[in-house]
């Protein structure tokens, strides 16, 4: 009798999941997400046309980040709030799920009270969602199918505000903004296992290509800071022409791309020499930048202009500006399958 009702679970199981299966085999178009702040929508932007496909409203006060399912079909976007890191204003207390197919939000997950949801991650590995709860200092795991919250790391910090994952899914870092440090967690034992200063504040964070460096943005100096993740410590500090704010690094390891927002610039810091060895002028306020998968081009989000910048990175100049939503910042790739 036990086997039979497991065999029936079983089954059960299948005929549930087969529609699902057969949409999985249905194609996915590339796609560049862009989150917009200042208009509270998501926009969904066609990478060959350049042209804004749709502006998805999120209902809530207001994202700033996004990231995409491994499969392309949805969008997570928590809801921060309306104020700035650390300062007075809404706690946002929800994440949004848009499907990219039907151009709608297709559920939420409520946290019940204001945490303050911002930079959300896909572990490389388990799949998981990962994002930052400044309020409750940790990043908070969660099952993008189910959408249940499964448990937290701590960060040992307030304003745990951005956060990026090896690539084998071990190690997460979060940018602690306020306390100026960054904390290095266990994904695999979710623990805190170190925290590392690095200046008064700090903004953003990336990681190399072979995970053996971190990148994270000194905001009272115009440098970035190198962490050696295998010293769990500051290696270096990168100069810079003004001080930096989102980066990320080439798929062939050999370059970071950093917005330069108090010089409308993006800077190319060669990381065989861990030297900035040229900048590109860019509309105004660069936030992040998001390097796509193929190496051909880097996006760079600008909050004034409510423009992407595409910048060819063959020839270090931009080759086309992407109209997107006001407040234009996080952005978030969707790979043709």
């Amino acid at each position: 009798m036990a086997c039979f009702q497991s065999l029936a679970v079983c089954c059960a199981g299948l005929l549930l999941g087969w529609p699902a299966l057969i949409r999985a085999a249905e194609p996915v178009a590339a796609r560049l997400l862009v989150d917009n702040k200042g208009d509270r929508t998501m926009s969904i932007i066609d990478p060959v046309s350049n042209q804004q496909i749709a502006a998805i409203p999120e209902n809530g006060v207001t994202g700033h980040e996004v990231v995409a399912s491994p499969d392309g079909r949805r969008a997570f976007v928590p809801i921060y709030g309306n104020s700035g890191v650390g300062k007075p204003g809404t706690d946002g207390r929800l994440i949004r799920v848009i499907d990219l197919e039907k151009l709608a939000i297709v559920g939420t997950v409520d946290f019940g009270r204001g945490v303050r949801p911002h930079c959300p991650r896909i572990g490389p590995r388990n799949g998981l969602l990962y994002v930052t709860t400044e309020l409750d200092q940790c990043v908070t795991i969660i099952d993008p199918g189910t959408l249940k919250i499964l448990g937290t790391v701590p960060t040992g910090q307030p304003e745990s505000h951005m956060l990026i994952i090896s690539s084998d899914g071990r190690r997460g870092f979060t940018a602690n903004v306020g306390p100026g440090t960054v904390s290095v967690l266990d994904l695999e034992l979710n623990k805190l296992l170190k925290i590392i200063p690095i200046s008064k504040n700090t903004q953003r964070i990336s990681i190399s290509r072979d995970d053996r460096w971190v990148f994270t943005a000194d905001q009272t100096k115009p440098q970035l800071v190198v962490i050696d993740t295998a010293k769990q410590a500051v290696a270096r500090r990168i100069e810079l022409p003004a001080s930096a704010y989102g980066t990320d690094v080439t798929p062939d390891g050999r370059y970071l791309i950093a917005a330069l927002p108090g010089t409308n610039q993006a800077g190319v810091v060669d990381l065989s020499t861990m030297t900035c060895v040229r900048t590109i002028p860019v509309p105004p306020e660069p936030q992040e930048v998001l390097v796509r998968p193929d190496g051909t081009v880097a996006y760079v989000s600008c909050i004034t202009s409510q423009q992407v910048a595409v910048i060819d990175l063959k020839t270090w100049q931009v080759s086309a500006l992407i109209a997107a939503g006001k407040g234009a910042d996080g952005l978030a790739w969707v790979s043709a399958r």
